[in-house]
């Protein structure tokens, strides 16, 4: 298996790469339907599961179609990067993680961040609680467990902020995207999504006692609450596009149908778990129901409003992304990114034409209902 460092320099200069294609524009531009909405594309960075549910429902209850679009929504995929799908005009907008998409930039896709939805950070170090693993002091000696392809730069942080040498004070084990060697006590302290791998635990059996594990048999570092989470999912769109006043209009109604989405996915998380479903997602249906729940975790209450880039929390995904070394002594960025990175812009005048239909954007009074995860996720 290649180095991670490897990877992610493969995935920049795919970026890179693209630009050659890059045209200014997509095949979808000038198509329209026969009821004259115009086509759009969305690019993934991962296949259709709960991750996603809001830009599913903005599909499923019409709310893209209010704003004159037909949205298509594109699997992402382990060989898939969808920030290079997007700067090659392959797809109109992308959802993906802050500190990637910037890595990307950095080697040249021109992409801007149009709405930041994920306001919190969901990636977790989990331990069995006999571990005595509390905090990433503890975790010294032990056998860490990471994907690498750029998601490990938290946990690199962490152990950095609480004076361990990444690669002298623990054994860095490359882990694949489950939980299994964890299980099987081959990892001390495994990587794991709140609304994915973290819930794969809950819904395996314990062999010690025939019952599915709980919250109670683990131990969770969550780098929130250490002060090095960086953000994630975010929409992304074309730069060079966005001076095209067409596409700059569709952009927000575009952000406007996907927030209206997540704000119906916040308050109908049956609906949502069943739709995600339906789109042909491989997890049962307990397990979209506990993702869809996460992910409204990590999105709500947004007190700016939904999609508003929180400048202090940009602001240490960028110091993360620029200061903290991997195993190799990598870092994600090597400068600042520049002004278009980021813009409030188009989220900002979606955000008003929801809040003229009288969608709640804010989330202030957002209580999770609980879930009961079932064995295997079905």
């Amino acid at each position: 298996m290649r180095s991670t460092t490897t990877r992610l320099k493969a995935c920049v200069v795919a970026a890179t790469l693209a630009l050659a294609a890059l045209t200014g524009c997509s095949a979808s531009d000038s198509d329209t339907t026969a009821d004259g909405l115009a086509k759009v594309k969305l690019q993934l960075q991962w296949f259709k599961q709960g991750q996603f549910a809001g830009y599913l429902a903005a599909v499923s209850q019409g709310f893209y179609r209010e704003q004159g679009l037909e949205v298509e929504i594109l699997d992402g995929g382990t060989d898939i990067v969808p920030q290079t799908v997007l700067a090659q005009g392959q797809a109109d907008y992308a959802i993906a993680w802050v500190p990637k998409a910037l890595a990307s930039r950095e080697a040249g896709a021109g992409i801007t961040n149009v709405a930041q939805i994920f306001q919190r950070s969901g990636t977790k170090q989990v331990s069995f609680k006999s571990a005595g693993i509390s905090g990433p002091a503890q975790l010294r000696g032990k056998k860490v467990g990471n994907w690498g392809y750029g998601n490990e730069f938290e946990l690199f942080a962490g152990m950095t902020q609480a004076g361990l040498n990444p690669a002298e004070d623990v054994t860095l084990v490359q882990q694949q995207f489950d939980m299994n060697a964890f299980l099987s006590r081959d990892i001390d302290a495994a990587q794991a999504m709140s609304y994915n791998e973290y819930a794969q635990l809950l819904e395996t059996k314990n062999p010690a006692t025939g019952k599915l594990y709980t919250a109670d048999d683990f131990t969770t570092i969550d780098w929130n609450d250490q002060g090095v989470a960086m953000l994630q999912d975010a929409i992304w769109a074309n730069t060079e596009k966005l001076q095209d006043s067409a596409y700059a209009d569709r952009t927000v109604k575009f952000i406007a149908a996907s927030l209206k989405g997540w704000a119906f996915c916040r308050d109908n998380v049956a609906a949502c778990r069943d739709l995600t479903v339906s789109a042909g997602s491989t997890l049962g249906a307990s397990h979209q129901e506990w993702q869809i729940t996460e992910v409204n975790k990590l999105i709500w209450p947004s007190p700016n409003g939904i999609g508003v880039v929180d400048k202090t929390a940009w602001d240490r995904t960028v110091s993360i992304a620029k200061t903290t070394r991997n195993q190799e002594g990598a870092t994600v960025l090597t400068k600042d990114p520049d002004a278009t990175a980021y813009t409030g812009d188009y989220v900002t005048k979606a955000l008003d034409l929801l809040r003229s239909q009288g969608v709640d954007v804010v989330g202030a009074g957002y209580s999770p209902q609980p879930v009961t995860l079932a064995e295997g996720g079905k």
